[in-house]
Parts: structure tokens; C-alpha cells; sequence
């Protein structure tokens, strides 16, 4: 059975499963998920505790077997714990998990924490035996466009608001923009403002002055930042990357490949193909289909090519080569090609002020 985070307190009220495997990578929210089934254990009298970490190969899968079968000597119940941070069981784990979600008792529960498994991993016999046996958590990354709602819930939580109306949005968005992609530092920076301020409302202000910028960003969120045209959203994803130390390299490499895709895709649909069957082609599924379904028929081919020429000048500047008309450094280079992508995708972006970017 599987359900969301918020559906966790509700279901341990119920009565607690043998069983419980929580996955995700949003570590906050893992973390929690685990410390309320910890929580609920220790309530209901699994007083031991016994943790296994799977790490490589060679992963002494009996001992686990052998513990979820020992009687305590000092407790009746006991809380077992398997964590296998690479989300890989291997052959072995694999046939142990099944085994193990097969011969489950009363007096012992386990939680098994995964990270956030892929659609291989979500459909192997090892995983469906352990959802079939139990409770599954599914910890889903926090998308930006939710981030503003959770972090008024959770303010809400010790006691704390922001105001009403607009300003309060602005607040929000704000304190959205400091912590976005870090959801640990959202969590300490609300404890934070709980320890600064009383309970009841808290000013823009207040917020500004508290709140550390501590945003962390990776090459999916920019790519969706960009191509439902957030400029200024996009433009501090580049900066943020660049202090993080991530590669130029392989920012422009995620760029690049959207790029080409959207051009096959563009060409397909040019020879009379169904935008649907030209996105299959490209072979742009999940996520990139919906956002390619935006931008693909506003491009006409002699942009994407253009846009593709660009992004070759762009790697050759990343690989040392130096181009005339383009700044020299590679994260300026990358930056003017995230410019020009704007330029052709942002229709509602202030023209103006891309094309004053594009000239710095």
C-alpha cells in the first residue's frame, strides 16, 4: 500500500504494519517519515532496535534474516532497520528482501529506507514484495510552485503567519526563493524565526532579515525553469550553480541535448507528424514532453537551428575555444545561451531587458 507523507500520521493512528518502506530523496521529508515510525514504535512497545546498512557486494544478508527471527532476551519487540542507500539490493538482497517480506512476525518491525528509486527499481519483484507485505512511503521532491503553500503549513505549525493578501504572498515567495531545493535549511531557517519572533504574524521584513539564502539548485530544475520561460527564476538557477561549483560542462550538456531533441521534434512535426508522435520520436517523455508541448509549436526550425549552432560555440568555449563574438569564459558563454533560449520561449519575458542582458 502506498501513500503520501502527510497520510503517515493518519495511517500509524490505524494501527501499525509489520512492515514499512519509505523512499525518496528529499531528505527532510524522509527523515521525518522515519522518525514518526520510529516514534509509533517505541509507543506500541518495540523497544529494541537493530540497524543494517547495505553497503557493497558482498552484504551479509543472513544476519538480517537471523535477526528478524531472534526472540530478545530483554524485550519482547524489536524494531529493525535496513537501509540500502543505493537503492541496489543486488541478486542476493533481492531474493533476501522477498524472503524476508514472506516470513514477517508480530513482535518484530522493520523499516527499509531507499533513496529515490527509478522506474526499474519501482518495478523489480524485491520491491513489490516489500509494498505488497506493507506500508509504502513515497517521498516526491517539493516542486517550486508548491514550496510557497508548504512553507506557510509549516510556519503555521509553531504558531506563525505572514500576513494576508498580497504581502504575505510576497513573503512567501521570497522566503521560496532563499531555500528553494533545500529543504533541511527551510527547516532550520523556521526555527529560526520561531526562536527571533513570538507567535502570530511576521512582516516581510522580518522574514528578509532572517532568512539566509540558502537555495541549492540542480540541471533538471534549471531545464524547468527554462523552458516555462521563468527568466528571472533561470537566471539565479545559472548563479546559483556557478558558486556551488557545478560544472559548466555538464549544465550546457543538459541544455544542448533539449536543444537537439526539440529540433528532431520540430522536424517531425514539419513532415506532417502529430505533435504527440514528434515529442515519441525526439524521444521526449515524462516531465520534458509536457514542457517541450509548450515551447515546440512557437519554434519554428530556423530558430532551433540557430539555438543549436549556439550551443556548439558554447561547448567549443567550455573546451577552450574562444569565439569572437561570445564572451571568453564558459559560464558567461552559458549564460548568454540561456539568454537566447529565453528570447525565443518567454513570450510574456520583458523583451527589453533580455536583449540588455544579451548585450552585457
Amino acid at each position: 500500500m502506498q501513500i503520501r507523507p502527510e497520510q503517515l500520521d493518519a495511517q500509524l493512528a490505524r494501527g501499525l504494519r509489520p512492515l514499512y518502506t519509505v523512499h525518496g530523496d528529499e531528505a527532510l521529508l524522509t527523515q521525518e517519515a522515519a522518525d514518526a515510525i520510529r516514534a509509533a514504535a517505541r509507543a506500541a512497545g518495540f523497544c529494541e532496535r537493530k540497524v543494517f546498512t547495505v553497503g557493497g557486494a558482498h552484504f551479509d544478508w543472513s544476519a538480517v534474516l537471523g535477526a528478524a527471527q531472534a526472540m530478545s532476551l530483554f524485550a519482547e519487540r524489536q524494531l529493525i532497520e535496513i537501509r540500502i542507500p543505493s537503492g541496489k539490493p543486488g541478486k542476493d538482497g533481492a531474493e533476501a528482501l522477498q524472503a524476508y517480506s514472506e516470513r514477517l512476525s508480530d513482535d518484530v518491525l522493520t523499516l527499509v529506507q531507499l533513496p529515490r528509486l527509478d522506474w526499474q527499481q519501482a518495478k523489480s519483484a524485491w520491491f513489490g514484495a516489500l509494498d505488497a507485505a506493507g506500508v509504502t512511503v513515497r517521498v516526491e521532491t517539493l516542486e517550486r510552485k508548491a514550496l510557497p503553500a508548504w512553507l506557510a503549513q509549516r510556519l503555521a505549525r509553531q504558531g506563525q503567519r505572514v500576513q494576508a493578501g498580497e504581502a504575505g504572498q510576497r513573503t512567501l515567495a521570497f522566503f521560496a526563493d532563499c531555500v528553494e531545493g533545500n529543504l533541511l535549511a527551510a527547516h532550520q531557517e523556521m526555527q529560526k524565526l520561531a526562536l527571533l519572533h513570538p507567535a502570530g504574524e511576521l512582516s516581510f521584513e522580518q522574514v528578509e532579515a532572517a532568512v539566509l539564502k540558502v537555495a541549492r539548485y540542480d540541471v533538471t530544475q534549471l531545464a524547468e525553469a527554462v523552458w516555462t520561460g521563468q527568466v528571472a527564476r533561470t537566471l539565479r538557477m545559472v548563479d546559483g550553480l556557478q558558486a556551488e561549483g557545478e560544472s559548466a560542462v555538464r549544465v550546457l550538456w543538459g541544455l544542448a541535448e533539449d536543444l537537439r531533441s526539440l529540433a528532431r521534434a520540430r522536424a517531425a512535426l514539419d513532415d506532417g507528424r502529430p505533435l504527440p508522435l514528434a515529442l515519441k520520436e525526439a524521444r521526449a517523455w515524462g516531465i520534458k514532453e509536457k514542457l517541450f508541448e509548450r515551447v515546440l509549436p512557437a519554434l519554428p526550425a530556423h530558430r532551433l537551428a540557430e539555438l543549436v549552432v549556439a550551443a556548439s560555440v558554447c561547448d567549443g568555449i567550455t573546451k577552450g575555444l574562444k569565439h569572437p563574438a561570445w564572451p571568453h569564459a564558459d559560464w558567461a558563454a552559458l549564460r548568454r545561451l540561456v539568454l537566447m533560449v529565453l528570447q525565443a520561449t518567454a513570450p510574456q519575458a520583458p523583451r527589453s531587458s533580455l536583449r540588455l542582458a544579451l548585450q552585457a
